[in-house]
């Protein structure tokens, strides 16, 4: 086994999996690092910081605080908490109403690009749940994965983790947490995008967007990466690219036809672009998709 088990304490009860992961785990996967529920039985404060760990909890009952980053958040049941372990922070319950916790330590090499894009959608390290109880499931499902045999361990719990990190981004769009000004600019956003979804075929100009939706270029550039994450022009380019996989794999149309309907005129300049992002020509990716 690589897991082991706690309970008690003098601060809170607990039922705590210690977790470790396989080699083949750690370096090709979000794995596991510990895991549990905790009752706590007396005020106490837990601090962490230059840890190379994410933490995400579920209060279930019970209220508390978190600081980090100079804010306080007060939480209470229903309410969860999505850290980065590597900057400082405090979590602790008050004497009055002693809290409840599921929560699960995980790390991955590509965690730290995962949680700046979490933040970047506007995610925030602490928030009220639209669904705690899916999060109470698969916290429970992570659990119970955790202390079995099985075999596939490692994938289950990487698979199990990936589905809190979707339900984290999902969140991370509610448009009730939102501003006035970053909902109106999400919804202006998401028109221009549409827009970008029927047109990519055509030429597309950064001042033409500008234009069309009356929106200054440079708030524009700006907006639009922070929502999705990508430049406009490396999201047409992409769109481009994507249209092109599909006619080379599924028409005869030659090379420059091809380009033309992705909406590049050069056919030299598409060649090039198209190796730049697949790592092969167009012609190679057509015959190797042929065989």
């Amino acid at each position: 086994m690589n897991a082991s088990m706690f309970d008690d304490g003098p601060v809170v009860r607990s039922d705590r999996i210690i977790y470790t992961a396989s080699a083949f785990a750690k370096a090709n996967t979000i794995h596991l690092q510990e895991i549990g529920e905790l009752k706590a039985l007396k005020p106490h404060t837990s601090y962490r910081e230059n840890l190379d760990s994410y933490l995400f909890f579920l209060v279930l009952e019970g209220s508390g605080r978190v600081d980090l980053e100079k804010k306080e958040y007060l939480l209470s049941a229903g309410d969860c908490a999505f850290l980065d372990c590597r900057s400082p922070y405090d979590h602790r319950t008050d004497a009055d109403d002693l809290w409840r916790l599921k929560w699960v330590h995980f790390y991955g090499s590509n965690m730290n690009g995962i949680y700046n894009k979490y933040r970047q959608r506007g995610g925030l390290p602490c928030f009220t749940s639209q669904y705690p109880q899916k999060y109470r499931q698969l916290l429970k499902e992570l659990h119970d994965i955790a202390a079995s045999d099985l075999y596939t361990r490692d994938m289950k719990i990487y698979e199990k983790l990936t589905a809190l990190l979707s339900l984290l981004m999902e969140e991370s769009w509610d448009a009730a947490r939102l501003s006035p000004g970053q909902a109106r600019s999400r919804c202006d956003i998401q028109s221009v995008k549409d827009y970008i979804d029927q047109h990519y075929m055509e030429k597309i100009a950064l001042d033409d967007l500008a234009r069309i939706f009356f929106i200054n270029k440079f708030h524009l550039t700006r907006v639009f990466k922070m929502h999705y994450g990508i430049s406009i022009n490396s999201y047409i380019q992409q769109l481009r690219i994507t249209q092109a996989k599909h006619l080379l794999r599924f028409s005869p149309l030659p090379i420059q036809t091809v380009a033309q309907r992705c909406g590049v005129d050069d056919a030299n300049y598409f060649s090039r672009m198209f190796k730049k992002i697949e790592g092969v020509s167009p012609g190679d990716f057509r015959k190797m998709w042929k065989k």
